[in-house]
This record gives structure tokens, sequence and C-alpha cells, in this order.
């Protein structure tokens, strides 16, 4: 019989302890300690409330809960000595049929792991999803982790049992976190949809306009016609919107808009802007279900282009929103010498009818936007949810050096013009100056050498740089030292350079009422409260220029790495985004 918070909060406590038992692999004694802070307001509450008796327990105690854990297809399970719950577990993944080489490379890797580390390897097998990972996916994982430093491994170990203890408990409650799973299963079929030459190597790469980006816009499309969107369109820019009306007897309504980006950077990851797209369909879907209208619309925007991967434009899909499309980008060329004037052509939409999607933002309530963290800060803590503060001012340019190509044999070191050396060089003080910050970033994430030998002195190279910082002049302080720098080093060197902006955004505060509705939102979920900044750039940032905007980050796996094939979350997590959303909308309702 399953349980429900209700008998959590209510069984006298060696009753709720005895169906409690099992969560945490042999080691009860946090379900005891944990019992002792009831009443639990939430299932969310509960869990966490389990993580913190874990963390105020010591280091040796969470030792002995990491090495109470069998390894994965070890002794225990040949000699079918595991518990009940890791028995279900490590079938769900397969690991009870294993051919004779997986099961050789797991043992090799058990004993790996075991000599590196002094205790077990361990996965939540049943995946981000519930419903179990590939014995590949496993083993890999497996072989990826071996790799980590020791104090980092068992940090990861306590969030894998915290997540098995999680899945555990949703078994013994009979819950499934029904729309996360939902939208988890959406944004797998949208990642089908690569552009060739990733696609061969089972990469995810969808940049602007491509056949790829063009089907990933048909079937965000088809989603919001079938989830009870009443107006569904792609604009001039690619843009592909939905609109939910408002109740029928309000005169002319205000809109709260949302949504995020489907374009990728190259390889990368499922979730980055996918998630700030799928989780408010889900939130109109329920709407819709319920035969509910609000006070005001609502307005999903699945941005088309954010990550500037196939010409130097970035926010672009946002930015035309906001009247900030520059008609000189249309000239732009790719790699393949495609520009983007012919690339909207191809795409049959009008650049002629670009300004005209410029949004009045005296029609809109505001913007917000879920976004996977795209860091480590929530999956540290063991949270799966925060509020933005702000998001940090970012500066962006391309460039090059020149200096001379020559015999890398015969030329003298001192009479060397090397690009490259100039580069490198640059790479360091960047590195240094941003560090003096404590809370600046800066990166050369691009760095070729056209027509690059083994043999022969760099002539010239091309880069990149991105510099950011929590704001405006704090950025421009570093920005403007980097460039003097990049002066200096060229003129002592005897190269010329030149950089070019290709971005610039100012640093977004959020708005102080959107920002408490988000937190409202949580309070009201019992999810603990926790603000953070971002780091990174999100289409808030050009929304925010014209109206009121505020960011809910949901927790990333694998250390929150993201633009990476690593990058991932939990239906679970993605879940507790869709409530909050929802919560935010009924509390934007009883405000309108």
């Amino acid at each position: 019989m399953s349980l429900s918070l209700q008998d959590v909060n209510q069984l006298p406590p060696h009753d709720a302890f005895e169906r409690l038992s099992g969560l945490y692999e042999h080691s009860d004694w946090i379900i005891e300690r944990a019992l002792k802070q009831r009443p639990f307001a939430s299932i969310a509450q509960f869990k966490f409330c389990m993580i913190e008796v874990v963390k105020n327990a010591g280091h040796d105690a969470q030792m002995t809960l990491i090495r109470a854990h069998p390894e994965l297809v070890g002794k225990a399970m040949v000699n079918q000595n595991l518990t009940h719950e890791s028995t279900n577990e490590q079938s769900k993944a397969g690991l009870t049929h294993c051919t004779a080489q997986e099961f050789a490379r797991i043992q090799e890797l058990n004993t790996q792991y075991n000599q590196k580390f002094g205790f077990p390897f361990i996965l939540a097998v049943k995946g981000p999803r519930g419903n179990g990972l590939a014995r590949q996916n496993i083993i890999d994982t497996f072989e990826r982790r071996l790799h980590h430093p020791v104090d980092y491994e068992f940090e990861e170990a306590l969030r894998n049992i915290h997540r098995i203890a999680e899945i555990r408990l949703h078994d013994k409650l009979s819950y499934q976190p029904a729309w996360g799973n939902r939208v988890w299963d959406w944004l797998e079929d949208l990642s089908k949809h690569s552009d060739p030459g990733f696609k061969e190597k089972g990469q995810l790469t969808v940049t602007y306009l491509t056949d790829a980006h063009r089907a990933c816009a048909r079937d965000i499309e088809s989603l919001m016609r079938q989830n009870g969107f009443d107006e569904v369109a792609q604009d001039a820019v690619a843009n592909v919107v939905g609109i939910y009306k408002a109740d029928a007897s309000i005169k002319n309504p205000q809109t709260l808009m949302t949504g995020s980006h489907y374009d990728t950077v190259r390889n990368g990851g499922k979730y980055d802007g996918r998630l700030g797209i799928y989780a408010p369909i889900a939130c109109v879907a329920q709407l819709h279900e319920q035969k509910k209208r609000l006070p005001f619309a609502i307005e999903v925007v699945a941005f088309a282009e954010e990550e500037g991967q196939r010409y130097k434009t970035t926010f672009l899909g946002s930015g035309a929103l906001v009247g900030q499309f520059n008609s000189q980008w249309l000239d732009q060329l790719d790699a393949d010498g495609i520009s983007m004037r012919e690339a909207l052509q191809n795409a049959g939409l009008d650049i002629t009818e670009i300004a005209a999607i410029q949004r009045d933002p005296k029609k809109y309530l505001g913007f917000v936007e879920v976004h996977i963290e795209q860091g480590p800060v929530l999956n540290e803590k063991d949270l799966p949810l925060g509020v933005v503060t702000s998001i940090n001012g970012s500066v962006r340019f391309v460039g090059h050096i020149k200096g001379t190509a020559s015999h890398a044999g015969t030329t003298p070191m001192h009479r060397r013009r090397d690009a490259v050396c100039g580069l490198a060089e640059l790479a360091l003080y960047l590195e240094k100056r941003a560090q003096q910050d404590g809370d600046s970033v800066a990166t050369i994430g691009q760095l070729q050498v056209p027509h690059g030998s083994i043999n022969v002195v760099a002539g010239q190279c091309h880069f990149s740089l991105d510099m950011r910082a929590p704001n405006d002049a704090q950025r421009d302080a570093l920005v403007n030292d980097v460039l003097q720098a990049l002066e200096t080093i060229c003129t002592q060197r005897g190269l010329s350079y030149h950089v070019e902006e290709t971005m610039h955004a100012s640093c977004a505060p959020s708005d102080p009422l959107w920002k408490a509705r988000w937190t409202q939102a949580l309070s009201d979920a019992h999810i603990p409260l926790f603000e953070l900044s971002s780091g990174a750039g999100h289409d808030a940032m050009k929304l925010h220029e014209v109206m009121p905007q505020a960011m809910l980050f949901v927790r990333g796996l694998n250390a929150g790495i993201s633009h990476n094939p690593l990058e991932s979350t939990t239906s679970d997590d993605i879940q507790l985004s869709i409530d909050a959303l929802m919560q935010l909308i009924h509390l934007t309702e009883k405000n309108a």
C-alpha cells in the first residue's frame, strides 16, 4: 500500500519509520533523524530535510553511508545479496543482463575506482527520467568519473545517493512527476534534429536556419497547437510565437511573455534554452485542460537564435522583438558563403517584415524565463531551483592577430613575429586580469591558425574574446584593460591586430516585483529559497531593455555543465520548475 505525505506526517513515529525504511541503503538513521522534524509541508521539503541530515552528519558518517552501497554488478549482485531496492534498480538498468564483455569491463572499473577513491562507484542507474540508463551510458559515466578528483567524487557519490533516495521515495508514494516526464520526453524528441556533420556522430547542433533548425521550429509549432494555444506562427526571423488568449471579458488585456531559444551551440546539450520553451507550454496545456482563462494573455516565444554560432550575431531572435535587428547582419556570410539574407529567403521569410515584429512594451506585464542553471551552484547545494538576482553584463569580440609566416627551423627566436605567441601572452593576461576582480570571467573560446603547418611560425591567428562581470562598470574596466594589453603585446612583438565587437549586453538586474513572485512561488511549494546571479547571457537580457524581467534557474546534473552533451537535469526538477511557473502565473492573476 502506497504512502501519502499525510501518512509521513501523521503515522506514529515507528510506523512512519518502518514504511520509509530502505530509502537510503542500510542507513535508516537518516529517516529516523528526518522524521523528528515533522510535519513536512511538501515532498520537496521532506527530501531537503533528509539531505540536510546527511550534510550535518559529518564526513565519517557520510563515508559510512557511501560504503554501505554495493558495487554495480558486484559480488552482492552475483551472490544475490542485494537489497530489494538495489536489485530492482540494477535490474531496471539491464545490469542483470550484461554481456560477458560488459561484465568484465565493469569489474575492471570497480577495481580501478576502489583503488583510487576508497569507496564504491555510486550512480543513480534509474537516471534523470527514472526509467533506467542504458548499460553503455552507465559504463561511459563510470569511465568519465574515474578521472575526477577524490573530493569532487566524494560529493558526487552523495548527490547520486540522494537521487536514489528520491526515486525510492517516489516509489513508496506511488508518485510520478507527470508533467516533468512529459517535458523531458518532449526535449528528448526535439534533440533528434541536428545539423549535418554532427547528427552522424550523435551530437546535437542546431544553428540558425539550417534544415535541422527549421525542423525544430515546425515541431515546436505543432506542439503548441496540440496543447491549446490559440495562435501559433513563425515571425520574420523564425521565432515561433504561441499565444494563449486572455479571458474574452477583459478589455485590452496585457500579456505575460515567456520563453527561451531553440538553437544550440555546436555539440551542445538538450536543455539550454529549450527547457524555457517547453515548461511554459506545459503550463498552457494545463490551463487549456482546465478550460481556464486568465485576465492576461500568455505569449510563449521560442527564440530562433541566441547563441551566435552560424553568423556573428547573438540574441538575434529576442533582439528583433525589442527593435534591435541590425540590417547589416543580412550581408554576413556563414562558413559556406551563404549570407543571412539568403538563409532567410530560403526559409521563406520576408526580411521586409522584420521591423514589424518589434513589441510595444506597454502591452506587456513583463518577461519571465525558466532556464537550466548552466553552472555548479544549485547542484553543489542540492537545491532544485534558484531565483536569479541579475544577469551579468558581457561583451564579445572576434578578431585576428597578424605577424609573419616563416620557417620554423631557420627563423631565430628573437627574429620571429609569431601571431600565436602574441595571442598566448594575451590569454595569460586575460586569465590573471579577470581573477583580480574575483567574480569577473574572461575566455578565449575560439582559436584558429589558418593554413597552419607544423613547421611554420604562425603568420596569423583568429580568435574570440568573451568578458563578463556582475555590473557594467566592472565589465567595462576589464574590457578596456584587455584591449590595452592586446595593443601593447602586439606593439612589442611587431604584430598587427583587428578586433570587432559582436555583442554588448548590459547587466540585467531582476525586476523586484517579478523576482518577488518567483520567491513566493518557491515558498508556496515549500522549496528552500536560494538566490544567485547568472554568469551566462540569456534572452531575458534583451527583453530587460524594454520591460521588467526575472528568471528561475533549474539545477543541472554533472556539476551543472552546459554547452556540452553531458548537460542534464531530472524530470523531478523539471516538474518543480513547471509547478513554480504555474504558481507565478496564479500569483500574477491574483494581482491583475
